[in-house]
């Protein structure tokens, strides 16, 4: 146990630190302090040494030499079981320091300000901070270190039990915690400044790319049984997501259900109206908007059953009673949804390993990466937050879509962004009715969305062709005038595409020869 009788305290962020440091004095603690922080205590009446009164040594350089001194490093440094250590601490007058409580100056929170300078970024770089908090962290078995103000309520609770001591478990703990913030510090401060262009302007991509990542579960395995797998989750996530969802019941989830999860939940997200998805194997199966989301649901899961079976389920509203009775009617490893309401809770209660998350629709966040593990390396990339408007749209063949068309071209320009290339979807009445994923040519995903569009309609006992009076959209460009051929002799009306193949006027003439309406984007949807 590390009896507390000096702490060093010095914080930018303030909060919750006029009580913590009441029960130190309390305890008879002697508080030493720096610039703000010791007016702010003083304000409140507790007393304080400053940290120049202590040293001997008064602060220089606008302050940027203040703590690095031998009494704060010696304090801080000694092993105090050490004979050797303890006569030369007496020999100095080094007096021992048994508490660290120091957050950092906010550079991440002045770098992430518009217009932010070099010299605005530099002067928010602490250097007394992090030394203090490694060297307190690094002699954790007889000095208590704090960087979060989270963990105030943690260490009162422990001096209050143990006499004004803390336990060498917690103070390991919070030493971990501490070289994790500032290698995060140090992370920031160099991605911000291997960015800088030659005019001192920040860039997206530094030279060195550090990040931080928190892991928050370990897996029963990974994609496969025989690969152990952990969840990591980024320190500060700015919007809705998996990574911050709210699981509310189920089994724990497993690497797949996170993976598809997140495909379902970023894809459900592109959508304004009232809107049910399924997800497998990162694919979307089953998508439909519709008023009432039920009737959403249900379209969503008709468009392909067998795949729909242990799927991942995403929806852009709150689940009622009704909707989560038609889920429990079949398998399904998770839900994820802004809420339910109590009854569907109780339904679902049912299901014991049902996975239930809960996130809001949110914001995509325009400054995240998108991140892809090569063996040796990592490929960044700005996410795909591209958002088609009305009037990017050109249409290309002799006849233009029909209201209805459009309608439903827009639909499934959103849903073939998500499908894994080359992709292909068929879609009629704001309901996907054919998905082709992942197949080497871009005919094939076509054939296959057909087959498998027919095969459903058949095993439902419909005898009309399910692709006639759809429209078709492609990720990217066709090469060739056949895939335009096939879809038209599968029955659909209408294509979109980003155009851009030296071959477009031949593709173009094929829409033209069916009577078929295209239109292209601009731009592609490659999803690897």
């Amino acid at each position: 146990m590390a009896l507390i009788k000096r702490a060093l305290i010095s914080v930018s962020d303030k909060t919750g630190l006029t009580p913590f440091c009441m029960a130190l004095a309390e305890r008879g603690v002697t508080i030493l302090s720096t610039g703000g922080t010791a007016a702010l205590l003083r304000q409140n009446n507790i007393a304080v040494t400053e940290v120049a009164d202590f040293t001997g040594f008064p602060e220089m350089l606008d302050g940027r030499v203040k703590t690095l001194h031998p009494r704060i490093h010696g304090g801080l440094l000694g092993v105090r079981d050490n004979p050797e250590h303890a006569h030369q601490m007496a020999e100095h007058g080094i007096e021992a320091i048994d508490m660290v409580v120091v957050n950092l100056y906010p550079f991440e929170a002045t770098v992430a300000k518009p217009g932010c300078t070099l010299e605005q970024a530099i002067e928010n770089i602490d250097i007394g901070g992090p030394s203090m908090l490694r060297s307190a962290a690094k002699n954790h078995r007889f000095v208590t270190v704090i960087t979060d103000p989270a963990d105030y309520a943690l260490v009162m609770e422990e001096m209050a039990a143990n006499d004004g001591a803390v336990s060498e478990a917690t103070n390991a703990r919070l030493a971990k915690k501490t070289f994790a913030r500032t290698a995060a510090y140090d992370g920031a401060i160099s991605n911000w400044l291997s960015s800088l262009d030659q005019q001192g302007h920040p860039g997206l991509f530094p030279d060195t790319f550090t990040m931080q990542v928190n892991k928050v579960q370990e897996m029963r395995y990974g994609e496969n049984p025989h690969q152990i797998a952990a969840f990591y989750v980024e320190s500060k996530v700015e919007e809705p997501s998996v990574s911050n969802a709210k699981v509310l019941q189920g089994k724990a989830l497993s690497f797949n259900n996170i993976n598809d999860a997140n495909g379902a939940f970023e894809l459900v997200r592109e959508f304004d109206e009232p809107t049910a998805v399924i997800v497998k194997h990162t694919n979307p199966c089953g998508v439909c908007s519709h008023e009432d989301l039920v009737q959403a649901y249900l379209n969503a899961r008709a468009a392909d059953p067998t795949s729909a079976f242990g799927g991942i389920l995403a929806f852009n509203r709150p689940v009622e009673a009704a909707l989560a009775k038609e889920i429990t009617t079949t398998f399904v490893e998770a839900v994820i949804a802004p809420g339910y309401s109590e009854e569907a809770r109780a339904i679902f209660a049912a299901k014991t390993a049902l996975r239930l998350l809960e996130a809001p629709k949110g914001t995509a966040s325009p400054s995240g990466l998108d991140m892809k593990r090569v063996v040796g390396g990592l490929l960044l990339q700005q996410r795909d937050l591209a958002v088609l408007r009305m009037e990017d749209l050109k249409v290309v063949t002799k006849r233009a879509p029909s209201e209805e068309e459009l309608r439903d071209l827009l639909f499934a320009w959103k849903v073939v962004k998500h499908v894994k290339s080359n992709a292909i979807v068929y879609v009629k009445d704001l309901t996907t009715v054919g998905v082709g994923a992942g197949q080497m040519s871009r005919v094939d995903s076509s054939r296959i969305a057909v087959w498998k569009a027919q095969e459903t309609a058949q095993a439902a006992g419909r005898l009309d062709n399910p692709i006639t009076g759809t429209v078709l959209a492609s990720d990217a460009f066709f090469p060739f005038r056949d895939g335009v051929d096939a879809a038209a002799k599968a029955g659909a009306k209408a294509v979109i595409q980003p155009g851009g193949s030296v071959r477009d006027g031949e593709v173009i003439e094929a829409a033209d020869e069916h009577g078929m309406a295209m239109v292209f984007t601009g731009y592609r949807h490659f999803r690897h």
